[in-house]
């Protein structure tokens, strides 16, 4: 509860749990905060939802939780009672005081059907008292169907109704009586109006029987319909100063709902809606697909984040690789950066040299300057780093070879080269821009004696096609014959290849990697 997600997903029902799982199938850390109250729990079953009809609202529940589960979702059974602002993100705080931080929210808190204020009716409600013909049309297909007029809407309603029935009766209850044509539409159907206002439900046998007007009679019924004021579960978002705006129908207010793009985006960046939250009629399909539309919004937005954010590190990385301090914090921050086992090519191509005076550029930590000082070779050994310099003196002298070994601090994209007429000029792996890269490689050249040999080795921009992890800056890596490309080759006998090697890459699988190798001997 500690951790910052990616997303937090306020409401666990059909939009929310859509909405993590295609986070989560995005590797996207999620976690749902759900405080348990879905609107459907007193359905006995889902429809319209292919491959779900009939299924019960808690068992499809169950399943979507299951499934962002299974993909890496956190869920945690809670209430957040409000949202704020936290740097480029958001803090919710749930009602047992805790606390998560998220870079995006997603909300789909739902609605509150509101009822009539009809004693017995709530009890009743998702069982005989129903509110969507869509919804429970089929299942009281038939049947005698009351529609509990509280507006002008309710002429609308019965008239829906009279689909699924032959036995329909409009139960004005206070509404407005029917003008003249929709008398005559309601007549046509065999809809029957009954005046006066419904003050009670009447059952029989544990099922609804009926409803009781205010002069006491008794309407025989199967079923109810009423319609529900829809009021959005909003607490959560007034808090980011999201608040709901009416919905009409017909001209009539029927509720409120949160205002969205079709994506589901809000008017405050970084928080999303989906679900009844801001679409007052979606029912479980419509609510899971509008998850589903909103969470690949919120991954869209948080991959141009990330490509900001790489972006601007990609920068400094450009910007400071190549410095100082960055060599002296990186070898700082471990123990040790490298292996500790010469340089492949170095062995190579080195072995059955004669031993005599050696260049070693950007040594590191020492290792090929040890293995060449160890054959027999008077070594000196330049890097940037006095971090590296200092571990590579100390494994010289383990080794038993720091007489033959010198060490130097330098920058040689600016200082002079010590010395030169070295039987070995040795570069493995240091990676300049390509332009200093070149003024490099000539003055490495001119260091060489006659009959000494440019030993020059590096990452090949093939590298960057496999799975080993390499800063991806091409400009960076070269080819053997863009080496050769520096030389005389009427002072110089050269060879140069790219070499295949296969190494373990970091998830442990065998990887080919290419490494330019320039051996050249000055004639």
């Amino acid at each position: 509860m500690d951790e910052r997600y990616d997303v937090v997903v306020i409401g666990g029902g059909p939009a929310g749990l859509a909405g993590a799982v295609a986070l989560t199938r995005a590797r996207r850390s999620v976690l749902v905060v759900d405080a348990g109250q879905p609107r459907n729990a007193p359905a006995a079953g889902v429809h319209h939802h292919l491959g779900h009809d009939g299924t019960a609202p808690a068992r499809l529940l169950a399943a979507g939780r299951a499934e962002a589960a299974r993909y890496g979702a956190e869920l945690v059974d809670a209430t957040a009672t409000a949202a704020t602002a936290d740097g480029d993100g958001f803090r919710v705080r749930l009602h047992d005081g805790r606390a998560v931080s998220a870079r995006r929210l997603l909300v789909t808190t739902g609605l509150v059907d509101e009822l009539p204020d009809v004693p017995g009716l709530a009890e009743r409600w998702g069982r005989e008292v129903l509110h969507c013909p869509y919804c429970h049309g089929w299942e009281v297909r038939d049947q005698r169907i009351g529609v509990l007029a509280t507006g002008p809407l309710g002429v609308h309603q019965a008239q829906l109704w009279r689909q699924w029935s032959p036995h329909v009766i409009l139960l004005r209850h206070g509404a407005p009586a029917p003008d003249a044509e929709q008398a005559e539409q309601l007549a046509a159907r065999g809809i029957a109006v009954v005046d006066g206002p419904v003050t009670a439900l009447e059952t029989h046998d544990g099922a609804l029987a009926g409803v009781r007007l205010a002069d006491g009679d008794v309407v025989a019924l199967d079923a109810l319909a009423v319609t529900t004021r829809l009021v959005a579960r909003a607490g959560v978002l007034s808090s980011l100063g999201l608040h709901p705006v009416d919905v009409e129908l017909g001209g009539h207010v029927v509720g409120t709902r949160i205002p969205a793009d079709p994506d589901g985006a809000t008017a405050v960046p970084g928080v999303w809606v989906a679900g009844n939250v801001t679409d007052v009629r979606a029912q479980v399909a419509v609510a899971a697909a509008a998850g589903l539309t909103a969470g690949a919004a919120v991954n869209a937005d948080l991959i141009a984040d990330d490509t900001r954010a790489a972006v601007r590190a990609h920068r400094e990385l450009r910007a400071t690789m190549h410095e100082r301090d960055a060599w002296e914090q990186r070898y700082r921050s471990r123990s040790h950066v490298w292996s500790g086992r010469p340089n492949p090519q170095l062995v190579a191509e080195a072995a059955d040299l004669t031993p005599g005076r050696a260049l070693d550029v950007g040594c590191g930590e020492g290792a090929d300057a040890i293995w060449l000082a160890g054959r027999g070779w008077q070594v000196t050994a330049v890097d940037l780093s006095s971090v590296a310099l200092q571990r590579a003196a100390a494994q010289a002298a383990d080794a038993g070879v720091a007489d033959r070994v010198t060490f130097a601090q330098a920058d040689l994209r600016h200082d002079p080269l010590p010395g030169a007429g070295y039987d070995l000029v040795t570069a493995q792996y240091v990676h300049l821009p390509a332009e200093q890269q070149r003024r490099l490689w000539a003055r490495l050249a001119d260091a060489v004696a006659p009959g000494g040999i440019l030993l020059i080795v590096g990452h090949h921009p093939a590298d960057l096609r496999t799975t080993v992890r390499r800063p991806h800056l091409p400009e960076l890596m070269f080819t053997a014959a863009q080496v050769a490309g520096v030389l005389d080759p009427l002072g110089w006998a050269v060879t140069a290849q790219d070499r295949p090697r296969e190494i373990t890459d970091h998830d442990g699988r065998t990887a080919t990697v290419r490494d330019a190798v320039l051996v050249a001997r000055r004639r």
